[in-house]
């Protein structure tokens, strides 16, 4: 069982950024055994917004957040990053960290984290 443990968040303006960090316990990485980010947004589905599955290989990233968003992985602190640039309002909602899922299928996910607000003004 991988443990999840969001920090990071909060509120910002738009244009800012912010970045999130998921410590987990333990992990495996295969091709089809990913980490990632993925958001919810009130009154709408969770969406994936980033997924990092292989080491070494490409993220994958929701197609309309690509050159904002980036995900990262510091193995040796057991930690998972997502960075977010020039946020926009539509950015706002709550993001999630899970492990052991499939690139960007919220629903193939088996662990999550607990989750943690994003909220960017106009």
């Amino acid at each position: 069982q991988v443990q999840l443990v969001q920090s990071g968040g909060g509120s910002v303006q738009a244009g800012g950024s912010l970045r999130l960090s998921c410590a987990f316990s333990t992990a495996t990485i295969t091709a089809f055994n990913c980490m990632g980010w993925f958001r919810q947004a009130p009154g709408k589905e969770r969406e994936g917004v980033a997924a990092s599955c292989a080491y070494g290989s490409s993220p994958f990233y929701a197609d309309s957040l690509k050159g904002r968003f980036t995900i990262s992985r510091d193995n040796a602190a057991n930690t998972l990053y997502l960075q977010m640039n020039n946020l926009k309002s539509e950015d706002t909602a709550m993001y999630y960290c899970a492990a052991h899922g499939m690139f960007l299928r919220p629903d193939s996910y088996q662990n999550w984290g607990q989750g943690t607000q994003v909220s960017v003004s106009s």
